[in-house]
């Protein structure tokens, strides 16, 4: 059995990066379930960094992550972002969130309907009653501050178990105990990053679960609409999330921006929902979609107020969780990441008090309660 400082559960970017962060002053080992890290949700982002999305806790997040990836010191050897867009439509019965989307967002520029149609020329202007620009959401590179963190992890001395599902988890003499058929580990501190399935993990460890639902999110790959050049064309969607588009290596990715709750599993499309995602785009633009390439599901992780849980259990000591964040994993990885490191280590700069107590779990555990199964 090793004895590492601290365990993390979960190779997606949330625990690749906190456990990178931690090995700054820990002895870390990081464990995975699939056989390759970012399986699932982070392998499955849309890869997007809008400083706007979310609420006042998770801007103030991305806030705290984008000089982060801007400047990749260490993860990368180029900047982690690049030039994308995110143009916002209002359509019929949008006018109220739009107007909310604008008055909560910082540079965003108002645009009338002809100007949208300038940026994305299959947009069909008619039914488009506003729109806004947020000019500085940019791409992210997923998979290179996913290797990246990895790489750092092993640098500072960390290792990477996958193919390592937990099976078992106890309190044994003051320290954890978890169980995977790769063998045994023991750590002081467990970090609970463990995705959609992080109230599972919890309740092996005997430790309450916080109400964490996942929702199957989808995406088709379709060509470039009349074999147009895509590549400048901004992330483009409708005010109330019903449908969203992306430019994607040369082709355009179509979310139907679904979010119904499902089970925790390795996520696939349903057939029904993405046909119908795709029938809103169709009648927001110019051009029919006559193939699909490809299409995908992941899951994004909400707890009951949609805010990431970050901070040790309230019912369970050294039991820190790393939960809940929803579709704004990827680009608060950074700032979550350096919160756990100061919060289970001690090291570096201490986080705005004012964010602590809106991630503390604590504030989920009547919630996480109302969930809990029966018997």
């Amino acid at each position: 059995m090793r004895a590492p400082d601290v365990i993390v559960i979960g190779g997606g970017i949330a625990g690749v990066s906190a456990a990178a962060e931690i090995a700054r002053e820990a002895r870390v080992t990081l464990l995975e379930s699939e056989p390759a890290l970012g399986y699932h949700s982070t392998g499955r982002s849309a890869a997007i960094f809008i400083r706007n999305y979310g609420n006042a806790t998770l801007r103030a997040l991305n806030a705290l992550a984008e000089p982060v990836y801007a400047e990749a010191s260490g993860i990368s050897d180029t900047p982690l972002l690049s030039a994308r867009g995110a143009l916002t439509l209002a359509y019929a019965g949008e006018a109220h969130a739009f107007a909310d989307y604008c008055a909560e967002a910082d540079g965003i520029e108002r645009l009338s309907a002809r100007e949208a149609a300038e940026l994305v020329p299959i947009l069909d202007p008619g039914p488009v009653e506003a729109a806004a620009l947020e000019p500085d959401a940019r791409d992210i590179d997923v998979d290179r501050a996913l290797q990246g963190y990895a790489r750092l992890l092993r640098a500072r001395g960390g290792r990477i178990v996958t193919g390592a599902p937990v099976t078992a988890i106890a309190r044994e003499g003051g320290a954890w105990r978890v169980e995977t058929p790769q063998g045994a580990e023991r750590a002081a501190v467990i970090v609970n990053a463990a995705g959609a399935w992080a109230d599972e993990v919890a309740r092996l460890a005997g430790v309450a679960p916080l109400g964490l639902v996942p929702h199957r999110r989808s995406a088709a790959i379709l060509p470039p609409p009349g074999g147009r050049d895509v590549a400048r064309w901004p992330l483009f969607g409708s005010a109330t999330e019903t449908w969203y588009a992306k430019p994607d290596a040369g082709r355009l990715m179509v979310s139907p921006a679904d979010e119904d709750p499902v089970d925790p599993h390795d996520a696939w499309p349903d057939d029904m929902v993405l046909a119908e995602g795709l029938w809103r785009y169709e009648q927001a633009v110019t051009e029919a979609v006559e193939r699909v390439e490809r299409s995908w599901a992941g899951l994004r992780s909400f707890l009951p107020d949609r805010t990431p849980a970050a901070g040790f259990a309230a019912d369970a000591e050294a039991f820190f969780w790393l939960a809940g964040q929803g579709g704004y994993g990827v680009q608060t990885a950074p700032a979550l990441a350096a919160i756990a490191r100061h919060l289970v280590t001690g090291g570096g700069a201490a986080p705005d008090p004012a964010l602590l107590p809106a991630l503390a779990p604590a504030r989920l555990a009547a919630a996480g309660a109302r969930h809990a199964p029966e018997g």
